[in-house]
């Protein structure tokens, strides 16, 4: 059986389960601890061994929200699982932020944006009215709320894996559009390999709009700047 120590704060890989059930096993002091993906659930609260079963070619992962580390074991070999989303697969590497202009000229940023906010894993275009956002391959940026704004989001590029509310959805089509409500976790995961393949979502928000506003609760490799 194999086993798995998560630390404090921190998250296994996304994975996609085999053709066998697979059973996640945490101790029970655990489980108000911690946030799961399974499927197309994500959990965040009143977590029972029931919601640790993953069904077959189902897609799971486990954070650690508490301080402690936890140990996680699975009833079958997951090491064939193919994994979709590496949290800290950029932990050790330089970051440096992306050149806006550069960037602009290179993916075809339509005229007109009037700020940015580049980081090492997005960058970000402000329209008067919406936002251009374009999240670096391998890139899932932070599991977070807003208390004073609600966002729109458009898929426009990409094919990304979105979490809005406690639903998961995998690999979605350009057009599709998701609304992240006051409260409500929300998060893009570019699941892509080639480094050219930025996922690009057209944001759109209601209420007061503050960059400050941003309540991470899950934060691989610190993502702070």
């Amino acid at each position: 059986m194999l086993e798995e120590i998560i630390q404090p704060e921190k998250g296994t890989n996304l994975r996609k389960n085999g053709q066998e059930e697979l059973t996640i096993l945490i101790d029970s002091n655990a489980l108000k601890k911690i946030f799961l993906i399974n499927g197309t659930t994500f959990f965040t609260q009143n977590l029972s061994a029931f919601n640790l079963v993953v069904k077959p070619n189902d897609y799971y992962m486990v954070i650690n929200k508490g301080d402690k580390e936890i140990n996680v074991k699975y009833s079958i070999d997951i090491s064939n699982h193919i994994v979709i989303y590496e949290p800290y697969i950029y932990e050790s590497s330089k970051k440096v932020k992306f050149n806006p202009i550069r960037f602009s000229k290179k993916f075809n940023v339509p005229d007109g944006y009037i700020d940015t906010l580049t980081k090492w894993y997005s960058i970000k275009f402000t329209y008067p009215d919406y936002n251009l956002i374009f999240i670096k391959p391998k890139i899932g940026i932070s599991i977070q709320t807003h208390k004073f704004r609600s966002e729109m989001w458009k898929v426009l590029k990409g094919k990304p894996i979105i979490i809005n509310g406690n639903k998961v959805h995998y690999f979605v089509e350009n057009g599709t559009e998701f609304l992240n409500a006051k409260m409500t976790y929300h998060s893009v995961i570019n699941p892509n390999n080639n480094p050219e393949q930025f996922v690009l979502i057209e944001e759109k928000w209601s209420g007061e709009f503050d960059e400050e506003d941003i309540i991470r609760a899950f934060n691989p490799n610190n993502y702070h700047s």
